[in-house]
């Protein structure tokens, strides 16, 4: 039982940190994307908040059905939480540079800074306490969706979960919620003290 519990800990971490790295590297431009063009931000935000309000079984099954992003395993899956995550990252990189205080813009501007210039060296880095904010809540999204992942072949702990509901063992389901739980309580703890970090090294509370 160790082993599997082991094995499945491992299939959950890879399949969440895969998901949240992909959503992190789509969900920022896609932040700035909505602070630069505020048309298109708000169809943007429109479109992640409809997805945030399917049900995880639901948005699982329509994806099964789609050629080469569906089916049943992994990929489904990550998928799924690719689309789950992005709603907080989006969100929180959109709050984190829109409150910025406009004097440190126009600080920027003054002394000659590109628009490239004061997103990568003044508007990114005062918003990092907010992304990383976006990117807490998006782990911790990810690690309870992931263990629904497991009806369509997706791995992880919620294999043990669904096996143990399957033979009503408290024992194996408790195997596969507690390690959920667990690296769920991390994910919050980690990303909360870089969220203190960041906020701290930039002057700003996110």
């Amino acid at each position: 039982m160790a082993d599997e519990i082991l094995r499945a800990t491992g299939q959950h971490v890879v399949i969440v940190a895969i998901s949240v790295l992909i959503a992190t590297a789509a969900g920022i431009p896609l932040g700035i994307l909505c602070i630069r063009h505020a048309r298109i931000g708000k169809v943007t935000l429109r479109i992640v908040d409809i997805v945030q309000t399917i049900p995880s079984l639901a948005l699982f099954g329509f994806l099964i059905p789609l050629p080469l992003i569906g089916g049943i395993g992994v990929r489904t899956a990550i998928v799924a939480l690719i689309l789950y995550s992005l709603l907080p990252i989006v969100r929180n990189t959109v709050t984190g540079i829109a409150g910025i205080d406009p004097l440190i813009r126009e600080a920027a501007i003054v002394v000659g800074m590109t628009d490239r210039q004061r997103l990568l060296g003044v508007e990114l880095p005062l918003a990092l306490p907010s992304i990383f904010g976006g990117l807490r809540i998006a782990t911790v999204i990810a690690i309870g969706v992931a263990t629904i992942g497991a009806a369509v072949g997706g791995g992880g702990l919620g294999t043990l979960i669904f096996r143990g509901v399957a033979m009503v063992d408290s024992t194996r389901i408790l195997a596969g919620a507690l390690p959920a739980a667990a690296l769920a309580l991390i994910a919050d703890l980690g990303f909360a003290g870089l969220e203190r970090v960041a906020a701290r090294r930039f002057g700003t509370s996110g």
